[in-house]
């Protein structure tokens, strides 16, 4: 018997509502597009077409992987973040829609000329900013050699690499020089925060990228201290903070570098993004 678009949404959604929710549906046409090879807007339109064997039994593999709680971006290997398809893995943290507002933040005036990302992870940030910025040239820096390597990947498929230069660095050691944009999304769950993630996180992203140490703060402790020996005069840092965590890491960066500190929320209103200005 022949299946059809239509159907087999249909019974992927019923699938995917206790993992997904009330986004089963959208997640199924996501997949499915992603099956048959096509552009997801793609789908409905011609959703009572019939589907080859092989790309339905791909479909029922992925629905699968879901059921398990792997993420969509892991299952199809993107995700979109800002205007571009970044590739993910089970090395890097899944780029996320408020990880964008530093984004957003840096490329306000002054712009940058040479930029730091920290924790590069996947090179979403770094990646972005150096789209945007035709001058500017940026370094991106990990602990970990397979983000480095996804982080090469992304910067190559977007046309940046012969701009940034990517480096295996646990946050400043080994990294020299002075910045007119640092940029950092550090790992910032608190221990006892972790049991509690969704499993979409838990079980499928990096811990290296998650634990922020007992109390979620510990590297911004570990880069606090030299972050004014890498700023510029009249340059900016960035940093992305958790639930709660934006006044203590404020205090914390302006206690270190004695530089004026801002502190700027998501679209949901969360304070996210603190930012230090340097002197």
């Amino acid at each position: 018997m022949t299946e059809t678009a239509t159907g087999l949404m249909r019974e992927a959604a019923e699938l995917l509502s206790p993992v997904a929710g009330g986004d089963a549906g959208f997640e199924a046409r996501l997949l499915l597009a992603h099956a048959v090879r096509r552009r997801a807007d793609r789908v409905f339109p011609v959703g009572g077409e019939p589907v080859d064997t092989i790309a339905a039994e791909r479909f029922r593999r992925y629905i699968a992987s879901r059921r398990r709680h792997q993420p969509v971006s892991q299952i199809v290997g993107v995700r979109e973040f800002w205007k571009h398809a970044f590739a993910v893995t089970r090395d890097v943290l899944d780029p996320r829609p408020e990880t964008e507002r530093i984004v957003e933040i840096a490329l306000r005036p002054p712009r940058a000329r040479r930029i730091l990302d920290l924790g590069t992870g996947s090179g979403c940030i770094l990646g972005a900013l150096l789209a945007e910025m035709p001058e500017a040239t940026g370094l991106g820096a990990d602990v970990s050699p397979p983000a480095l390597r996804v982080a090469r990947r992304n910067l190559e498929s977007i046309g940046v690499a012969g701009r940034a230069d990517l480096r295996l660095s646990d946050w400043f050691r080994g990294i020299g020089g002075r910045f007119d944009l640092i940029a950092c999304n550090p790992p910032y769950v608190a221990a006892h925060e972790f049991a509690s993630l969704a499993p979409d996180v838990g079980m499928w992203e990096p811990e290296l990228a998650l634990l922020g140490g007992g109390d979620g703060l510990e590297c911004y402790r570990r880069i606090a201290p030299q972050l004014g020996a890498h700023l510029l005069p009249g340059g900016r840092a960035l940093f992305e903070t958790g639930a709660g965590q934006a006044g203590r890491v404020a205090g914390m960066l302006r206690d270190a570098t004695g530089f004026p500190v801002r502190v700027f929320s998501d679209l949901d209103g969360r304070d996210r993004v603190v930012e230090v200005s340097g002197g």
